[in-house]
This record gives structure tokens, sequence and C-alpha cells, in this order.
């Protein structure tokens, strides 16, 4: 049955067994894996997964049921069940369906040319990458990961207050581990790209890029413990910032757990710092025309040169706080009740290149990788010690890589301590993005 009617009937029937207001979430996605070894393709699998949730208000409570089968058979269970949920709601208020934004930006966020273009020409252009970087550097030993992925989502939220909305987007990447060897010493490096163009991708320029990535590993020495000028490069600012990402949320705030409650207007990090949540940033992996409650998707500065402005709301959050939602309400799944989380979580970006911010210190440690947040870093607190890879920076250049290095801090006073911002933004998959970072100092040990 097409979603649509199926919609109908299940709103009609919710009607007739005495629900007041309805709400239906449909999530469907659909997804690619393929990974190369030596030529040949060495795992390939596709995916489908998608269903259906109900959300009623019965008798003044809130009931929720979910299905995978978009089936006749199904509406039934679905009204049943949210009723006996609703049976069982202890919440003195019942959550309010909403009627819809005044207004929504119709932002196409899939595209039809990387749906169209083939498999097969995808897994040609992936075979053609690893043979470049094999035969890039006798150095080069072998890909520990040479895999692509392919992704499409779509989502249909429709209520009984005539709210009916739908979206769709899909993304390309490629990721790639590459070891190397020099003599007894063994490395690797870590390459990913992701586009909705595979077009746009230069086989030659990504070979060359992951196959430096893992080379520039080699050569590793030690330096002495102590504090340094950090330059977090990209990725690694993407990956300490996607860490503490849930102290930007208002219900963790709410519960006391974030140390940014009652922060908001205050001064929280470095003048150099602003961070934008985009939901329609070009490209982005996490773009969404609306969000888990059907409230219009919507820019929002979340710190601006150091003043935060404001945490991420959904309509409870918001409610509670007496502003506001900012859109941000999110399901993990159609199955999930709603949460908080970001879309396009980025840093934005100043004037000067990776390499402009390494040629201005006289002695620094550029971090290029970080290990071990989950369980090095308190999200609470802020506080981190975790494993680093990197390089040491002497005289305004590269010298050589350091051994496997720990670094410590915390991660509140390290956004006050952000002395430049880079240019060269990286979004990841997950839609956090930053450019390179110069921060003031922080505490190295070599293991």
């Amino acid at each position: 049955m097409k979603i649509e009617k199926f919609q109908e009937k299940v709103m009609s029937s919710g009607l007739m067994n005495g629900f007041e207001d309805m709400e239906i979430y449909y999530e469907r996605a659909e997804g690619l894996t393929c990974e190369i070894y030596q030529g040949e393709v060495d795992r390939y699998e596709t995916s489908r997964t998608g269903g259906l949730s109900f959300r009623g208000i019965y008798e003044g409570k809130t009931g929720y049921a979910f299905t995978e089968k978009i089936e006749a058979d199904s509406i039934d269970y679905l009204i049943e069940k949210a009723k006996a949920n609703a049976e069982l709601d202890e919440e003195e208020e019942p959550e309010e369906i909403f009627a819809g934004s005044e207004e929504y930006e119709e932002v196409a966020h899939y595209s039809e040319a990387l749906s169209e273009k083939s498999t097969a020409d995808k897994i040609a252009f992936l075979k053609e990458v690893e043979e470049k970087i094999l035969g890039y550097n006798s150095k080069i030993q072998s890909l520990h990961t040479c895999r692509m992925i392919e992704q499409s989502n779509e989502r249909l939220l429709a209520n009984s207050k005539g709210l009916v909305l739908h979206d769709r987007k899909n993304f390309f990447a490629i990721m790639l581990s590459v070891i190397v060897k020099e003599e007894d010493e063994t490395k690797s490096g870590f390459t990913m790209k992701m586009t909705k163009d595979v077009d746009a991708l230069d086989a030659d320029e990504v070979a060359k890029e992951a196959a430096e990535e893992a080379l520039s590993y080699l050569g590793e020495q030690s330096i002495a413990n102590k504090k340094y000028p950090i330059i977090f490069r990209q990725d690694a600012a993407v990956q300490m910032l996607g860490t503490f990402l849930s102290s930007f949320s208002a219900e963790v705030a709410q519960k006391g757990q974030s140390r940014l409650k009652d922060q908001v207007g205050e001064e929280i990090a470095s003048k150099q710092l602003t961070i934008i949540d985009d939901p329609f940033y070009e490209g982005g992996p996490a773009n969404r025309n609306f969000d888990g409650e059907g409230v219009a998707s919507k820019k929002c500065t979340v710190i601006e040169n150091g003043k935060l402005k404001t945490l991420l709301h959904n309509r409870k959050t918001a409610k509670k706080a007496g502003v506001e939602t900012t859109g941000h309400a999110y399901k993990p799944s159609y199955k999930g009740t709603v949460v908080i989380a970001p879309s396009n979580f980025i840093v934005a970006g100043g004037e000067k290149t990776k390499d402009d911010l390494v040629a201005e210190q006289k002695e620094a440690v550029l971090i290029t990788k970080l290990s071990g947040l989950h369980s090095g870093a308190n999200a609470i607190s802020g506080d981190f010690s975790v494993a680093a890879n990197g390089f040491y920076v002497k005289d305004g250049k590269i010298v050589a890589p350091v051994k496997q290095m720990t670094i410590a801090g915390n991660f509140f006073e390290l956004l006050k301590d952000i002395e430049e911002v880079g240019s060269d933004l990286y979004v990841s998959p997950g839609g956090t993005g930053s450019p390179s970072l110069l921060v003031k100092e922080l505490s190295v040990t070599v293991d």
C-alpha cells in the first residue's frame, strides 16, 4: 500500500476509535556498502530499513505504536497498541501535536544525478583509486579499508491538524585506510571523501591524498613532555567538537548534565569562535527541511564571537525555558521518541589556511587523529585525556611525526583558548564541521 493511502486510513481509523489528535512519522532508508581488495569486490551489501510510527492523544493521554509493515493489517494493530500505551502513560499533560510552522523552506537535498549514476561506475572508480594508491609508492603495503558507502533517506510527517511534510536526501562516500611500512615501522592513514557528485572526484587526487596521509606518519620521533600550542587539524577538531555535542542540548542542560546550563548570553569561548547549525548547508549530510516534530528547520547561530546565543531546543524544552524552539527535535528512527540533535553543526571558518597556522608557530604540535574519546572524555565536566597522533612543529615547519601522544585538558577551557580559526572546513558524515583550530596550549605526554 502506498504510504499516502496508508496514512489516510490510519487517521480515519484513529478518529473512529476515539483519538483526538494524531501524528504519523514515516521513514525509509536505503544503503549500499562495497569493499574492494586487490582489484576485486570483497564485500557487497545492500540494506533497506524503514517503518512508521503513530502517536495519538486518547482520553487525555499520549499513546505510541510503530510498524514496519505498510499494510492494511497493520492499521488495527497500530490503533490498539497506541490505545493500550496511552492508558499506561503517567505524564500529567498529554503531548501536543504540532499544527505547523508559518513557513517552510523547500530545499532539495536529494541528488537525482547521484542516484542515476550506475553502481558499476561507482565500483569502477573505487577500483581505480585502489590501483593508483598501491602504485603510488613502494612503501605502501596494502589498503586495510577501501570502501564506498551510498545512503538515501526519506521522511514523511503528517498529522490530524492538516500538516503534511516530506523530504529526502542522499550522499556518497569513500573511505580509505592505507598501510605503509619502512624497515620495522608500520603506520596507517585514514582518508574519507563525501559528495553528492561522484564525477567531481578525481581518482589521482584522491589516491595521492590517501597515500600521502599514510606516508606522512613514517619516521616518528619523541618530543619533550610539556604544554605546547596545539593546532587541531580540521578532522581532529571535528572529533573533539563531536565528543561534546551533547553539552549544547537544552534537554541535557535542563537535566543538570551540561556545563552550559544557564550560560545563554554569556561569553563561553574565544571571540574567534562562531558556531552555526545550518540545516541547509550545501552538500551537508544532516540537511533537513523540518525537524522530528514538524517544526520548520532554520539556520541557527549557537555561538557568536564567543557568546552563547542559544542551546538547541525541541518544543518541550523550549516551553520549559520560555523560549521558541530552535527546531532541533530529532527521531533516531521511526521507532524512537523525540530527542534533541543538531543538523550540520559547523564552526565558521576564518581566513588562514592550516599551513598559515603552522608557519606562525615557533614551537607547537599539530594534532591529526584522536582516539579513546568516549572513554577518555567526560561530556559533563569537559575533562579529557586522550590518545593522539600528529606532528612536531618547529620554527614554522613540520619537523616529524610524533610517537603516540596523550593530550589532556578541558573542552570548555579549550573553547576559551582558541586563538585562530582556519579556512579549511571539513564536515563529517554526522554533520559536525570545523576548520583547523589553533589553541593556546594543552598538556602533551609522549607514550
